[in-house]
């Protein structure tokens, strides 16, 4: 597990899939790090390690989300102004809210 509690097998599979922000798609290096990039619960709950709820997200969108659900927080100035909602997200974010609501 990394210093987060992600097991090794999911940090690799986020990092090799997760290449941009799941949220607003700016880039990362190859490694899936720097940039800013950092980890996000998709359910902001630190239990569910599960490679359907972390991703990576760029430092400024997840200091944005906090702790707020996907429904709060695309509702707010950051996403209105940067044109991030359910359409325009990540396939992952896009199956996690089919599959769970936002």
């Amino acid at each position: 597990m990394n210093n987060w509690g992600i097991p090794l097998e999911i940090e690799t599979l986020v990092r090799s899939r997760d290449r941009k922000c799941v949220y607003c798609h700016i880039e990362f290096n190859k490694a899936g790090t720097g940039s800013g990039a950092s980890w996000e619960h998709i359910i902001n709950d630190i239990k569910i390690t599960t490679a359907e709820n972390i991703a990576l997200c760029c430092r400024s969108c997840n200091s944005s989300k906090g702790a707020k659900s996907l429904r709060v927080w695309f509702s707010k100035d950051y996403c209105v102004k940067r044109n991030i909602n359910e359409s325009t997200v990540a396939d992952i974010v896009r199956v996690h809210i089919s599959k769970y609501g936002y």
